[in-house]
């Protein structure tokens, strides 16, 4: 028995290629909207390329402007073919490529189902990406004489300013680093060497965080040197205060940005993919009402149109039989070669004679 089986007359199969033709021209500006989605979310995540690790997540943004170009190829030559199947002598031309076209529609339908995911799963390798790529640009901060690092100050203090953040998980996290440059030093200062010396690599380690770390909302001024120093400032205790510093990593706040865009996206992407689906189908159902037509000659007679011709169960059979026999035609052929090389191998015998 056939799958979504319908009985269509002149009438029903001229709207369901009218409505057809208008829902592939509503589906090639989702295509556009996937394709800008795509441009955007690769636009932001170029902003900040310098505080990740590698360009992993650049494959989310290229599937979908990928998939936004296909989606508007497809879907336009799918409505020239549903206007075109108004006139059946221009229809004609299209039947041979219909069922390869609808395979195609088939694949394609499932690698947008697959990036939709993707837009959703994507997370853990972005956190890993932003983790590395935070804890490598603040290690540059101080590189502000170096070619191609020079940037890096401006870069960390416009991401915390923005975002609100501070370090890669936390503000303490600038205590583990030498973030203010040699040059700004004064090494004839006691205090400076003893910091230098007291640490197994040479660095001037502080207790202290840059200026883009400080809350401007705090009502304290901003405190970002001796931070754990409870001493050095009048009424302070650094464990129990709430510090005037963002306390927010600055790789939670672009994870949470970037997941929470990605995660948007997805959706959208999977509404697009149950259109597509649905166009799928109707074309399916036009194409095969067209082709059960009975007498081509009088196209107001009544056809039946299904989206499989066996049931689903049946079909899924028939799919396996296939793919066996095949395998079997396959492994016939490599026995076949087999055989003639073993033939060929073969030297005559020669029988002497005294």
């Amino acid at each position: 028995m056939a799958l979504l089986k319908v009985k269509f007359n002149q009438k029903k199969r001229v709207k369901l290629a009218q409505g057809l033709w208008l829902m592939n021209w509503f589906s090639v500006f989702a295509g556009i909207l996937v394709f800008s989605m795509g441009l955007f979310l690769k636009i932001e995540l170029r902003k900040r390329s310098e505080v990740m690790d590698n360009s992993e997540s650049h494959f989310v943004p290229n599937s979908l402007i990928l998939m936004g170009i296909l989606s508007c190829a497809f879907n336009g030559f799918a409505g020239k073919i549903c206007y075109d199947s108004l006139d059946p002598a221009k229809f004609a031309k299209w039947k041979p490529l219909l069922k390869p076209y609808l395979a195609l529609c088939c694949i394609f339908n499932m690698l947008i189902f697959f990036v939709a995911l993707i837009c959703f799963l994507m997370r853990g390798s972005l956190d890993s990406t932003l983790a590395q790529g935070l804890k490598n640009g603040m290690k540059f901060y101080r590189d502000t004489d170096t070619p191609g690092r020079c940037f890096m100050k401006k870069t960390i203090d416009m991401l915390q300013i923005e975002f609100k953040c501070c370090g890669n998980n936390g503000y303490k996290d600038w205590f583990e680093i030498q973030w203010i440059s040699n040059r700004y030093l004064d090494f004839s200062s006691k205090e400076v060497k003893d910091r230098i010396k007291s640490n197994v690599d040479g660095r001037y380690l502080v207790d202290g965080v840059p200026f883009s770390c400080c809350n401007p909302s705090s009502p304290r001024p901003c405190i970002q040197y001796q931070v754990t120093n409870n001493s050095a400032h009048y009424s302070y205790d650094y464990q129990t205060e709430e510090l005037n510093l963002w306390r927010r990593g600055c790789r939670e706040a672009l994870l949470n940005y970037y997941s929470g865009m990605m995660s948007s996206m997805g959706a959208v992407i999977l509404l697009v993919w149950l259109f597509e689906m649905s166009v799928m189908v109707g074309l399916r159902l036009l194409h095969t009402s067209l082709e059960s037509i009975a007498n081509p000659e009088d196209p107001e007679c009544e056809s039946e149109g299904w989206v499989l011709e066996n049931s689903l169960k049946d079909t899924f059979k028939s799919a396996l039989e296939s793919l066996k026999k095949l395998g079997k035609f396959n492994q016939v052929e490599a026995g076949a070669e087999g055989a003639e090389g073993e033939e060929g191998g073969k030297t005559p015998a020669i029988t002497t004679v005294s």
